[in-house]
């Protein structure tokens, strides 16, 4: 069991997508479990389907959703680190790293959960996920949490390897469907895409068995 889980991710979903059942699990185990969101996903194209939010309202839809989903997780501590959609890349790494460390330093995490720079396709996600994994460095040796990283550039197995931590996340399915479905503007169009797609069905229903994570070695 961890002391405390700290997840770092940029977007509303982030959570859920990468980690919804590692989350279940954690705080079905009565670990409590900190996100730390990085923006509101402002600049997101999904709005619903059909539409049922617009660039004006996003932000505010987004946010709701992100609060249905955490407490479908189990999260009781949500932050918002207020960044700008599509332009963590432009943040100053250090001063981020350091709001982030300012938040280790309160909750002591045993284990952080953020993306692998460079391997997680998108810019914001890279960002943060540096910009954490910097955090972490600035701690001393002694206090610094076990970091896995979520991976899922078409590269990620070729220069990593293979994942080293695989997580059976069955048992929580309903709560990650649950969260899921929280993102309603986020998740409409995919759930209506698996009723249709066989194929994809079956990749997104992988998803929903195991998570997987390499280990960042700090």
């Amino acid at each position: 069991m961890e002391r405390h889980v700290l997840v770092v991710y940029p977007h509303p979903d982030d959570e859920t997508f990468a980690s919804g059942g590692t989350i279940a699990l954690h705080t079905r185990a009565g670990t409590p479990v900190t996100y730390l969101c990085g923006t509101l996903g402002q600049m997101g194209r999904n709005m619903g389907k059909p539409f049922f939010a617009n660039r004006e309202t996003l932000p505010d839809v987004r946010e709701k959703e992100l609060r249905a989903a955490c407490a479908a997780l189990g999260i009781q501590d949500l932050r918002l680190l207020g960044l700008r959609d599509k332009t963590v890349e432009f943040e100053d790494p250090e001063a981020l790293a350091d709001r982030i460390l300012a938040v280790m330093k309160e909750v002591r995490p045993s284990l952080l959960i953020t993306y692998y720079p460079g391997f997680a396709v998108h810019p914001d996600h890279n960002a943060l996920g540096a910009a954490a994994i910097r955090a972490v460095e600035k701690l001393p040796a002694d206090e610094r949490p076990v970091v896995h990283c979520s991976a899922f550039s078409r590269d990620c197995r070729e220069k990593l390897g293979d994942p080293d931590v695989i997580i059976d996340i069955t048992s929580v399915r309903d709560v990650k469907m649950a969260a899921i479905r929280a993102h309603r503007s986020q998740s409409e169009a995919m759930l209506a895409r698996m009723e249709r797609d066989p194929a994809f069905r079956a990749v997104r229903e992988a998803t929903l068995r195991q998570e997987v994570y390499w280990t960042y070695r700090v």
